[in-house]
């Protein structure tokens, strides 16, 4: 049967389940004169003729009969989803009409975004993938009574067709880059050896790519410290300690589907070493199709008004200064590129897209001690306010342009723009 009557059936079937009457127009309509690739567009349930029938599923077509893959997602925990969102093409200063109808069963896409997550819970039993758990103060590697690393790949990973990362969730909440060659998924056994054991198997080649980066004390790329009276302060603790000084730390996967991903990481109670202080921090990083990077919003409580929030971006070889671009009016690009790789043996490009209404330029960490190696961004923050921003990374064997420093920075210039294009969305 021809794919496009194939399609015909199926809606002519749901029509029967599910009420028709709530086919609608969804126009898209790019304002800007930048061409988009993979950009991500999120509907509000509410704008949605949602069908009273339980277990109603929207589907996208476009104006030629061709599926957009889609998911909706339940970002707030109420078991009830809150948007639709899927990534599109759109021209420059051009506009796109998709039909929304709604079928009786989940439709199935390419995967194209993953979580991974595992624990054990003690040193003799395997890992077991988990949605959610809770670190506290005294369960790191070194704590007393504990002396082993409890999660897979030292916590979550997350990955899309382009790129990986991991998120050090074992107290030093740095965060970590995959160099991937492939599209599809990396293996779900990454991390873990053939018993369940934690294993470090993923520092050697593997037909998906590996562990690229190295990150030693600094916070990783796009990881978060804090600034207090010009003194540097590590969320967190580094590898040869056995107390946190985050009171607990808690992890949640928000949603993972073919087209997006999201986790939710809290840090209850961190006292920055050497003060009486006191914060509450939040990230959400997320990641979809398309792009050499990852999103995040960060947010902090407990300001007292002196402090900078810091985002990170590893120099464990300082042979290229960072550069700072300006994009636009909406963004400012710190970039480097040379070898942030173990033994410094391939090229790698990293950059932060961060929020130009809210930086505060940026500045080196020491060489060496706590939080060391590392440029970061700061950035004025107000009390318990969100900031979002984006963490690339371009590995030379992920894509050949990335070997030249030019190649990579023009990617980021128009990721930039293209993360910063205005799409209009109508729902009719």
């Amino acid at each position: 049967m021809d794919r496009k009557l194939l399609l015909l059936s199926v809606f002519s079937f749901s029509c029967s389940l599910v009420s028709c009457v709530s086919t609608q127009q969804v126009v898209l309509t790019n304002r800007s004169s930048v061409a988009l690739q993979d950009k991500a567009i999120a509907i509000k349930r509410d704008q949605l003729k949602s069908p009273s029938a339980t277990g109603a599923f929207p589907v996208l077509l476009t104006q030629s009969g061709d599926t957009v893959a889609a998911q909706t997602d339940d970002l707030d925990g109420d078991q009830k989803w809150d948007e639709l969102f899927f990534v599109t093409d759109l021209p420059a200063a051009g506009q796109q009409t998709l039909t929304l109808s709604w079928v009786p069963t989940k439709p199935a896409y390419p995967v194209k975004t993953s979580v991974r997550f595992g624990k054990r819970t003690s040193k003799d039993t395997p890992v077991q993938p988990k949605t959610s758990d809770t670190l506290y103060a005294n369960q790191l590697p070194k704590s007393p009574g504990y002396g082993y690393q409890p999660y897979q790949t030292d916590g979550p990973s997350w990955e899309n067709d382009k790129v990986g990362f991991r998120h050090y969730f074992d107290g030093r909440n740095a965060k970590d880059l995959f160099g991937k060659r492939v599209a599809y998924m990396s293996p779900e056994t990454v991390g873990i050896s053939a018993t369940g054991a934690v294993e470090d198997n993923y520092h050697v080649m593997a037909d998906w790519g590996r562990d690229i980066m190295a990150v030693g004390n600094s916070a990783g790329i796009g990881g978060l410290a804090l600034l207090i009276n010009n003194n540097f302060h590590r969320l967190g603790v580094t590898v040869n300690d056995s107390i946190n000084n985050v009171e607990s730390t808690s992890f949640q996967i928000l949603t993972e589907g073919p087209v997006r991903s999201v986790m939710h990481l809290k840090y209850h109670a961190w006292r920055p070493d050497g003060t009486n202080r006191r914060y509450t921090v939040e990230e959400n990083p997320a990641i979809w199709p398309g792009m050499y990077a990852y999103q995040n919003t960060a947010r902090i409580s407990g300001l007292q008004g002196d402090e900078l929030l810091l985002i990170g971006m590893n120099n464990l070889d300082p042979t290229d200064p960072v550069k700072e671009i300006n994009v636009d009016d909406k963004w400012v690009v710190l970039l480097t590129h040379d070898r942030e790789t173990y033994n410094k043996e391939w090229l790698l490009g990293l950059a932060l897209i961060l929020p130009k209404s809210t930086y505060q330029g940026f500045v080196e960490a020491p060489v060496s001690g706590r939080l060391a190696q590392g440029y970061f961004a700061k950035m004025k923050v107000q009390d318990n306010q969100p900031v979002t921003y984006y963490a690339v990374g371009g590995w030379e064997l992920s894509n050949e342009a990335f070997k030249e420093a030019a190649s990579f920075q023009n990617y980021v210039l128009d990721l930039a723009r293209q993360l910063g294009a205005e799409v209009q969305v109508q729902v009719k």
